[in-house]
């Protein structure tokens, strides 16, 4: 591989991951979607959306193709198909899924786009010539800094949550039904300590303040009936548990790591 190959690799699954974005959520109008939902093999929408796909990777490839001084057309053309064919068996097989599991939507939506991402990742070790990229990814990955990042997401998701509803389990009693939606409480702490967590990696504090602002102002309407006041207290009191914990953890990575990220 030559010194411009090395500097175009990089570029290609991030240009065919672009192109993949295109093709599946700006090019394909809702009518096709359900067209392979009701004919499945049959569907002529499925065959559209795919040669779109490969006309598409056909684009990418064929640029990446000109720029290198060792990729050829005939490859261009031959990866290109194999996004088309890729792409028409996944969502044939995405297809029936739904119609398997209707009650797991997201489930199938991941795995889908996570075969469509194994496919780009093949077409670049295949347009790469080696396993080197993927050998720099595992290295990357499995360095202390990746792995303690890793681990600092997981622990703000459901352990964190966990933690959380035993703290808060002595108070829950005190409460009338607060009439909420199933699960939504913990899925907002979720994605409120996600946030936190990146904003003090960051060292975006200020935004993390504006955050438990903007939270607190959200109940501030419940303080005005003495009927709420209990949820609004409990509301609050696990706003700062949850953003507390996770402020720390996210300083004692900044801490272990060092200034910079």
């Amino acid at each position: 591989m030559t010194a411009l190959d090395t500097a175009l690799t990089p570029g290609l699954p991030l240009a065919l991951l672009l192109a993949h974005l295109i093709g599946d959520f700006l090019l394909q109008p809702n009518a096709w979607v359900d067209d392979r939902r009701r004919h499945g093999r049959r569907s002529r929408r499925l065959v559209h959306h795919a040669l779109i796909h490969a006309g598409l990777g056909l684009v990418v490839l064929t640029l990446f193709a000109l720029a290198s001084p060792t990729a050829t057309l005939v490859s261009a053309v031959f990866a290109a198909l194999a996004i088309g064919a890729s792409h028409w068996l996944i969502d044939l097989g995405k297809g029936r899924l739904d119609h398997r599991w209707p009650s797991r939507p997201l489930t199938i939506f991941i795995l889908d786009q996570a075969l469509h991402g194994a496919v780009i990742v093949m077409i670049w070790l295949f347009w790469s010539g080696s396993l080197a990229p993927l050998t720099q990814a595992a290295t990357a990955i499995t360095s202390p800094k990746a792995l303690g990042l890793l681990v600092a997401y997981v622990i703000v998701t459901r352990p964190m949550s966990i933690a959380i509803a035993m703290l808060m389990g002595p108070l829950s009693s005190q409460l009338d039904d607060p009439g909420t939606l199933s699960q939504a409480g913990a899925r907002i702490g979720v994605l409120e300590r996600l946030l936190v967590l990146t904003l003090t990696l960051f060292d975006q504090l200020t935004a993390v303040g504006f955050l438990l602002a903007a939270k607190s102002v959200l109940r501030f309407g419940d303080l005005k009936e003495s009927r709420d006041r209990k949820l609004t207290e409990y509301v609050l009191l696990g706003t700062l548990a949850s953003v507390t914990s996770t402020l720390v953890l996210g300083l004692l990575l900044r801490l272990w790591w060092g200034p910079t990220l």
